[in-house]
């Protein structure tokens, strides 16, 4: 389980660097998307790019600072929360939807696994200490 979920992380880092990067580029898909299909404007596109590629950075670093994994995984869960109900709202429909839908439900997975595998090894290193 614990290389499952590590290999979720790293799906999910380099798909956000790369859902991120579109964003701060300027992609002309997405630029449109923000502005004419969500009504949000480019400045919000900014903000949400900048967000995931720090979340995609924070789950790579992760790996050797476990105790970031659950923030920046929650991070992620959050911004697809809102992209799920961007795109319901758009009504553009769950087909378009299940895409941020999934990458949701991953990030929750990456998130309480990691947070109890840091709780199951501080709770091993509490008893160690007492021996």
């Amino acid at each position: 389980m614990k290389w499952t979920v590590r290999i979720l992380q790293g799906l999910l880092a380099v798909g956000f660097l790369l859902f991120g990067f579109m964003k701060v580029s300027a992609n002309p898909m997405q630029v449109d998307a923000f502005n004419n299909i969500y009504g949000y404007g480019t400045a919000f596109m900014y903000i949400v790019g900048i967000i995931e590629i720090l979340a995609a950075i924070g789950l790579i670093v992760g790996y050797w600072k476990k105790n970031l994994v659950p923030i920046f995984s929650s991070l992620l869960a959050i911004v697809m929360a809102g992209a799920v109900f961007t795109h319901l709202i758009a009504g553009q429909g769950f087909g378009v939807a299940m895409t941020p839908f999934i990458l949701f439900i991953l990030a929750i997975i990456v998130f309480y696994t990691q947070r109890r595998l840091i709780n199951i090894t501080t709770v091993v290193k509490k008893g160690e200490a007492s021996l």
